[in-house]
């Protein structure tokens, strides 16, 4: 007997769902998927609740007649300033009699542990939504990645937690309630798009996901599987259609059509000369330019975006090299030349474009790497399951996302390829 289950992402130009099958095996395969225009949204924030519930039902609706099936309940991602995190520890005692014998560690005190790091204050309009172990430490000793069956006197945990917007996240769920569908449950963007696109020894030598979204560009760093921090820059390609629609006195409709059409970021010397037509506006005879001039208008705007994203991965974490991957996502990740110019910016070779695996279809489309994060999503909460309170959890978060401690990370990461 096969499930369903469905992947929503409500991005700031697009939305995107994804419908994927899974077996008693536990094998996933995409049987439908869908991309329309978003409405009612500003730089990733719901504005119009009846605008975007519209474009969520149009998009899901699509999907649902690409697989034949009927949804009834989403999995969804949230990201860009409704989001942040911090790294947090917890520290506790494994015998609770207080004698302080060394015992075997179990369950109990992992889970004690981690609830002693979630005991961090967090703000009224805050809510956790992530709780991702980093590393246990056993008595001082650090670098496990699971403390059961170890013996000690005290355990230590570092975890990284993620918090979103109280407003935010009612929002995104009375989109989807209204649209007719179950939210069951809303996972960082960013985080949901490495399940689908960074590969394992990429997160073991430590890499960075930049997804380069309509209304913002956030930035996840990775190492040994666990998110080491996670950031928002409240800029993205809206920036760069509007640079194109102020310099060359068109619409942002307009603009946005010549940069998705023509537009580059990195030019080749073969590109120079392409010619690009520029529609007239008020009876105003159409303007010829070039693909040269063009990207003249885009790079220093991209450009602007990486230096910023890389400016917030050195200061916050004192981090110069890496021994992974830049991997780029989101609609930005599509314009020809963003992998040579980020090179540029990162000063690095290893820069890739992240496409999601073959699950399977006879159109695969969902692979580009702007649908990343509503593939991750479905991938991620695949195994899924409730736990005795109803609250949804992900089995893989605990079990392959513990990485080292943050404190250690610069001499981990040695250098770029």
């Amino acid at each position: 007997m096969s499930s369903f289950i469905v992947g929503l992402d409500i991005g700031t130009s697009f939305i995107r769902t994804v419908i994927g099958e899974m077996d008693e095996d536990k094998k996933l395969e995409v049987i439908g998927f869908a991309k329309r225009p978003s409405q009612g949204l500003r730089n990733g924030v719901i504005v119009n609740i009846d605008a975007a519930m519209e474009a969520i039902k149009e998009t899901v609706e699509e999907a649902e007649q690409s697989a034949g099936v009927e949804v009834t309940s989403v999995y969804t991602g949230i990201g860009g300033s409704q989001v942040e995190s911090i790294n947090s520890k917890g520290q506790i005692g494994v015998d609770q009699s207080g004698k302080n014998r060394p015992l075997e560690i179990a369950k109990s005190a992992k889970d004690r542990a981690i609830e002693a790091a979630k005991a961090f204050p967090i703000p009224l309009d805050k809510k956790l939504i992530h709780v991702i172990p980093q590393e246990y430490i056993i008595d001082g000793i650090s670098g496990y990645k699971n403390p059961i069956g170890m013996m000690g006197v005290r355990l230590e945990v570092c975890v990284h937690l993620v918090t979103a917007s109280v407003t935010a996240l009612s929002n995104i769920s009375q989109c989807i309630t209204r649209a007719g569908y179950e939210r069951k449950f809303t996972m960082l963007k960013t985080l949901a798009a490495s399940y689908a696109c960074v590969h394992e020894d990429e997160m073991d030598l430590g890499s960075i996901l930049i997804d380069l979204g309509g209304g913002t560009t956030d930035v996840i760093v990775l190492n040994k599987g666990a998110p080491v921090f996670t950031v928002s820059i409240p800029v993205g390609g809206n920036m760069v259609t509007n640079d194109i629609a102020v310099v060359k006195g068109i619409s942002n409709a307009t603009a946005e059509k010549i940069k998705v059409e023509n537009g580059c970021c990195w030019i080749l010397g073969n590109e120079k000369e392409e010619e690009v037509i520029i529609p007239g506006v008020g009876g105003r005879a159409p303007e010829q330019t070039t693909r040269y001039e063009l990207c003249e208008i885009i790079q220093p705007r991209m450009e602007e975006i990486l230096t910023m994203a890389k400016k917030e991965v050195v200061h916050r974490s004192n981090l110069t090299k890496l021994s992974g991957s830049i991997v780029l996502t989101g609609g930005g990740s599509l314009m020809p030349g963003i992998v040579e110019l980020t090179q540029s910016v990162w000063n690095t070779s290893s820069v890739r474009v992240g496409l999601s695996p073959d699950l399977g279809g006879p159109d695969q489309t969902y692979r580009d790497s702007d649908y990343a994060t509503v593939v991750g999503l479905i991938l991620a909460n695949k195994d899924a399951e409730k736990d005795d309170k109803g609250k949804h959890k992900v089995k893989a978060q605990e079990a392959s996302r513990q990485g080292d401690k943050i404190s250690g990370i610069k001499n981990f990461l040695k250098k770029f390829f």
